[in-house]
Order: C-alpha cells, then sequence, then structure tokens
C-alpha cells in the first residue's frame, strides 16, 4: 500500500529549496513545507467590490469610535444642564455638525453594506458583474441616504448653523 504525499509536503511542491525560486513567490515556512505567497496588492487589479469591503471595514470602525460621542454626549446629560449645554455647544458648532454629518455617512455606508452582504449570504448577486453592481448601488445609497437625512434636519430647522 502506498501513500501519496499530503498537499503541501516538501517532497511534493515544485521548488523544493528556495534557492531554485527565483521569482520569490514562494516560502519555506518553519516546518519545511514550500508555499506560494499570497497576491499582493500591486497584483491585484482595483475593483469597486475591494473598494466597498475596505469602506465596510473603516465605516465599522468609525462607527465604535462614534460610540464614544454617544456615551459622551449621554454622559452630559446625566451630569446635569451645564454638562449637557457645554456638549451640546462643541457639537453644535460647524466642527461638531460635520463629525456628526461624518458618523451619519458611515452609518449609513455600514447600513447598505451590510445589507449588500445579506444578499451574498443569501447565495445572490456573486458574480462579478453582479456583485460590483451592488456594491456601487450600496455605496451611491449610503451616501445619498446619509445626504438625505441630513438635508431634511435642515429643512426642518431641527439643525441650524
Amino acid at each position: 500500500m502506498s501513500t501519496s504525499p499530503l498537499p503541501g509536503d516538501a517532497s511534493n511542491d515544485p521548488t523544493p529549496n528556495s534557492g531554485d525560486d527565483q521569482t520569490g513567490r514562494f516560502v519555506i515556512q518553519p516546518n519545511g513545507r514550500v508555499r506560494p505567497l499570497s497576491p499582493h496588492l500591486q497584483i491585484w487589479r482595483w475593483h469597486v467590490t475591494m473598494f466597498a469591503s475596505i469602506l465596510n471595514r473603516f465605516t465599522g470602525g468609525a462607527l465604535s469610535v462614534g460610540s464614544v460621542l454617544i456615551a459622551l454626549w449621554l454622559m452630559a446629560l446625566a451630569f446635569g444642564p451645564d454638562a449637557y449645554a457645554t456638549f451640546t455647544g462643541w457639537m453644535g458648532s460647524p466642527l461638531g455638525l460635520l463629525v456628526w454629518f461624518g458618523l451619519t455617512l458611515a452609518l449609513f455606508l455600514h447600513l447598505t453594506g451590510g445589507v449588500r452582504h445579506l444578499i451574498w449570504d443569501a447565495a445572490v448577486g456573486l458574480s462579478p458583474r453582479t456583485a460590483d453592481a451592488l456594491s456601487w448601488g450600496s455605496i451611491i445609497l449610503g451616501v445619498v441616504g446619509a445626504v438625505a437625512f441630513w438635508a431634511f434636519l435642515f429643512t426642518s430647522g431641527r439643525v441650524v448653523l
């Protein structure tokens, strides 16, 4: 009974030692197995699906930072009228409103990116063309949603510069 070598076994690899590999596309692991290097960003052609994925991760981080602002708002509310007035003075300034708009944009982009992932989880829209269309749609819908929300806030008089 003969056994074939395991995939990735050093005896089965096309480049058994690093001296033979002049391309730099393989690496020898500590266990002696030769493995190909993963493609780097310089090799991959950028497309909207990659951008949407990175944007979704970035907006998740931004929302984590934004949750600190929500906690500060609640603390100011709990500490009394003076603390609340100070907080609303800062966050009601043009710079504060820009921060709130950025958080709203992050929220809408993350929400639409999550819907895009729910669609993909249902095994729908996984072809490259459809995935690109869903990515563009999630980005555009997220930006339009955030702008529309803030346009409503300004036109209703709830937010004033």
